[in-house]
């Protein structure tokens, strides 16, 4: 008789054995050594793991490297140039946003030229290495992808680090494109376009890329902690762009003013900026902008670019802090204006030392840039009465100034050993304070004598001002034929 249920099991139990028998021999198989295995199967090899955690470890930093890159150029628009525009009067709004749009092309062509090659060139050569770079990437030679003829097939890309120099080029041309549109602020609502773009050239061309090569190039700012082969000052730690960025802005800033000269009606004429919305905006993605600049300067996705994160953050809390006290007790009333212009002024002081100090340092960093650069931009710009428009120099140079200074008071090798074991800032036992009030003094008398002789040799040419009826009527308007606002 026909059993269903006793079939059923009879195939289920010969089931089992069958898939007993299978699995103990694939577990046996698997425990076979190596030795024992086809060749063809042995493929994953520890040079391969190695090869493919390297391409690993590649793409991870290309990736924030190539983001912060992004988040810099963030910086200059719309950031820079909401901030900007906020601060001028409503005829010159566009005047601002034009050239920080304008700049982003003309330094990006330049760099790609011949900027990066004067900035940084190869550091194997030696022949002008302590002043300036050398040839070797004019045109991006050396930096663009080729193809190799031997392996027929595009050569692996030549890096920097840890990171492709492409990459390199592109983060770095970041700063050169915002540098110089930093120096704009102190000049603002009073320049002719075209003496803002050759005085830029000349500029970008004659201080930046110098500058840039000493201090980060290997030229003559450049740290060396070797005894007997660093310079009599010691150098420069310059993490993220004190010196190269920010005091070298904003010391051609004042010369700028100084030169150029004050503003039709300043002094007796309503010039309070025309929409603070813009600028809080602006300084907000200032903020989130820095943190590409700074952190990304390490030039790599690790533990001291996390750092570097964080005591950004931190100084911008407290430069706002601090700004918006320094006007609560002042003026009777926080301000927007004070609480914005305080967090960049924090982001400016800690730049030198994003990657040198730790965390709390910063807070102290950003809260004396806030109240420095505060009293800077009131009273000491009252008491000498130059007209620094948007307050280039008070909060750029100052603040860079301080930064740097400070960076040589609490840099420690706990972050960064970039001395093989030697102590560092002041606050450990260090003597790198000396470097840093060196460096100082050459960016200041190199940018202030620069900036001062192309100054007055494009006014004898070009000249560098609009003429009063121009600036009457506004630089949207006489510049370039165009209207912020217009209402039908």
């Amino acid at each position: 008789m026909f059993k269903p249920r006793r079939l059923a099991r009879c195939f289920w139990l010969r089931s089992s054995w069958l898939g007993g028998i299978l699995i103990a021999a694939l577990v046996a198989f698997a425990c076979l050594p190596a030795a024992a295995l086809p060749a063809a199967d042995a493929t994953l090899t520890l040079e391969k793991i190695n090869v493919k955690a390297d391409a690993a470890a590649l793409a991870g930093h290309n990736a924030w490297m190539l983001t912060s890159s992004a988040l810099v150029l963030f910086m200059t628009a719309p950031g820079l140039a909401l901030f900007y525009g906020g601060l001028v009067r409503k005829k010159n709004v566009l005047s601002v946003m034009m050239q920080c749009l304008f700049l982003m092309g003309l330094m990006t062509v330049l760099w790609s030229l011949y900027g990066y090659s004067l900035a940084f060139g190869d550091p194997a050569r030696e022949s002008l290495r302590p002043f300036i770079g050398d040839g070797d990437f004019v045109l991006m030679h050396g930096v663009e992808r080729t193809w190799d003829e031997q392996a027929n097939a595009p050569a692996d890309p030549p890096l920097v680090g840890v990171i492709p120099r492409v990459t390199h080029m592109l983060f770095q041309g970041m700063f050169f494109i915002i540098t110089p549109a930093l120096i704009c602020g102190a000049f603002a609502e009073r320049m002719k376009f075209s003496a803002m773009v050759l005085f830029t050239i000349l500029w970008g061309t004659l201080v930046y890329c110098p500058l840039c090569h000493w201090v980060w190039g290997g030229g003559l700012l450049a740290y060396v902690p070797a005894e007997g082969v660093k310079p009599l000052w010691g150098g420069a730690l310059d993490f993220a762009g004190g010196t190269v960025v920010h005091i070298s802005s904003g010391v051609s800033a004042l010369v700028c003013a100084l030169v150029i000269g004050r503003r039709v009606g300043f002094g007796h004429e309503d010039m309070r900026p025309h929409n603070l919305t813009y600028t809080a905006m602006g300084a907000a993605m200032l903020w989130i902008g820095w943190f590409g600049f700074n952190a990304g300067s390490e030039l790599a996705s690790d533990g001291l670019a996390a750092s570097a994160f964080a005591t950004t953050h931190f100084a911008a809390a407290a430069g706002a802090l601090a700004w918006a006290c320094y006007d609560w007790l002042t003026r009777g009333k926080p301000t927007v204006l004070g609480t914005a212009s305080g967090l960049v002024a924090g982001l400016v002081c800690i730049t030198p030392g994003a990657g040198f100090v730790n965390l709390m340092p910063a807070l102290v960093m950003g809260a004396a840039a806030g109240i420095v650069c505060a009293f800077a931009c009131s009273k000491i710009k009252a008491t000498f009465g130059y007209d620094d428009a948007l307050d280039a120099f008070g909060v750029h140079g100052i603040g860079g100034t301080l930064g740097a200074v400070l960076t040589g008071v609490f840099a420690t090798r706990a972050c960064w050993d970039i001395g093989a074991g030697k102590k560092l800032g002041l606050w450990e036992g260090g003597d790198v304070l000396a470097g840093q009030l060196a460096a100082i003094a050459v960016t200041w008398l190199f940018s202030i004598v620069v900036t001062f002789i192309l100054l007055k040799l494009l006014d004898a040419t070009i000249g560098l001002r609009v003429s009063p009826q121009q600036e009457t009527v506004g630089l949207d308007v006489s510049q370039h034929e165009e209207e912020g606002y217009i209402f039908v």
